[in-house]
């Protein structure tokens, strides 16, 4: 299905067409024509396959920009997620003049949010405590929304967030529509989204029908061999970038002390940690400072990274559907991909689910042999940290002017930069960070000074 065959706006298919979107994806495909027509979906995907764009473009096709109050809301499980499909959102807006999408989530200061309040967004992005919090304080109205996601909503109701959701939707009108979009719907969840929706559309991708270019292998091992085959895992296939998932808190802490202790770089992401932290984590495995992250599946939810070749899977998920979802992460966009998870004994019955799901039979290979007892080369990147960022004025331009200029790089040393509202993140090339951070520290950024660290 061409976007171009679907009535939308000009400035909708102007901006699909500068991301070089031209035909849907298959979720888009069959969910698009149903959200456009004002019905309810409950629609279940695999991972990276354009879910924000499916419910984003039907509910900025019903904007108002010329009314003001939020029409549109979006909640996610995470901030990370919530901010992801809010830079989504943002990209698809691009070309609609006056029209305002504001992330407002926990784990951050909420005066900020209270001040963008003071002019209401068009479309609320967030997550569900957060997003309570200030109907309690009577700074958000949500009486003029038409169009609600629930983005992630297996995980939303699983995080014990089904209470808050619930008493944000009764904030909403009626009349509102609904679209409850998620890698995975165990019956519970389909059950309870009869309380959100009438008379839903429901609508499953199976992984099959799209399939990525995903090669899984198992190896079999002992409890007490997990943490050494993985590091052995890890040092064989060398990969740029890596994305370790356990099944709780504990064991990524304990994954990465021992990765860290056997040499190898990596860092970890879970709930507990600072929301800074957590920026700053995800920071670095995007712009390709950091080779290995040890995650959560929760904590991982939003985490987007286009070229992401290897998925290590500690211990198998409990649910076959999270399996799917981690798999997923690897080999999008058409790029190939492979994913490999570590099981004992007692997980046997685990494989057997997974293969019930997905109908393939899942391949068993003898744990490589390291290339080398040599700890894997540090990153090509560093990340500088600038503490300066939008409320600054700063733009990855006046960084990027900066470094070459002041900093004496070539463009070429100068990787991805992240602009958060206080601060900023630049990728630069680990073996000139040194001297371009001294440098910079002499001189000024748009005639300021600004305080530098390296993570």
């Amino acid at each position: 299905m061409q976007f171009s065959t679907l009535g939308l706006s000009a400035p909708l298919l102007q901006a699909l067409d500068a991301l070089g979107f031209i035909a849907a994806t298959p979720v888009q495909a069959r969910c698009l024509p149903v959200l456009l027509d004002g019905k309810d979906v409950i629609a279940q995907a695999q991972t990276g396959s354009g879910k924000t764009a499916a419910f984003g473009l039907p509910m900025l096709s019903h904007l108002h920009s010329d009314q003001s109050g939020v029409q549109g809301l979006v909640l996610c499980p995470t901030r990370e997620l919530a901010d992801q499909v809010c830079s989504d959102l943002r990209a698809l807006a691009r070309f609609m003049p006056n029209t305002k999408i504001l992330s407002l989530c926990g784990g951050i200061s909420i005066r900020p949010q209270l001040a963008s309040l003071e002019h209401p967004p068009h479309i609320a992005v967030g997550t569900p405590g957060r997003i309570q919090d200030l109907l309690r304080r009577g700074a958000l109205d949500l009486s003029a929304v038409s169009f609600v996601a629930l983005d992630e909503a297996d995980r939303m109701l699983d995080m014990g967030f089904v209470d808050a959701v619930r008493q944000i939707l009764k904030q909403t009108p009626r009349t509102r529509q609904t679209a409850l979009f998620s890698a995975t719907y165990p019956d519970a969840v389909r059950e309870l989204s009869a309380s959100f929706q009438q008379d839903p559309v429901s609508i499953t991708i199976q992984a099959e029908q799209a399939p990525p270019d995903i090669q899984q292998h198992l190896h079999a091992v002992s409890l007490k061999q997990k943490p050494e085959a993985l590091r052995q895992v890890l040092q064989h296939h060398a990969a740029e970038r890596a994305l370790v998932f356990c099944n709780t808190r504990q064991d990524v802490r304990a994954v990465t002390e021992h990765l860290q202790d056997s040499g190898t770089p990596a860092l970890a992401l879970h709930g507990e940690m600072e929301q800074r932290d957590r920026d700053e984590t995800l920071v670095q495995f995007a712009n390709g400072s950091c080779r290995i992250l040890v995650a959560t599946d929760v904590a991982a939810r939003g985490l987007d990274i286009a070229e992401l070749p290897l998925v290590i899977a500690y211990e198998l998920p409990n649910e076959p559907e999270v399996h799917v979802h981690r798999i997923g992460r690897t080999g999008r966009a058409g790029a190939s991909g492979l994913a490999i998870a570590l099981f004992t004994e007692r997980e046997a019955l685990r494989i057997a689910n997974i293969e019930a799901l997905t109908g393939m039979t899942l391949q068993q290979k003898p744990l490589p042999s390291s290339r080398s007892e040599r700890a894997l080369p540090a990153p090509q990147w560093q990340t500088l940290v600038i503490d300066g960022g939008r409320r600054d004025k700063l733009r990855p331009g006046d960084l990027l002017g900066a470094l070459t200029g002041i900093g004496q790089l070539h463009a070429g040393q100068v990787g991805q930069i992240d602009i958060f509202p206080t601060r900023s993140y630049v990728a630069i090339a680990r073996n000139a960070i040194r001297d371009a951070q001294r440098r910079l520290a002499d001189g000024r950024i748009k005639a300021r000074r600004f305080r530098l660290r390296r993570l």
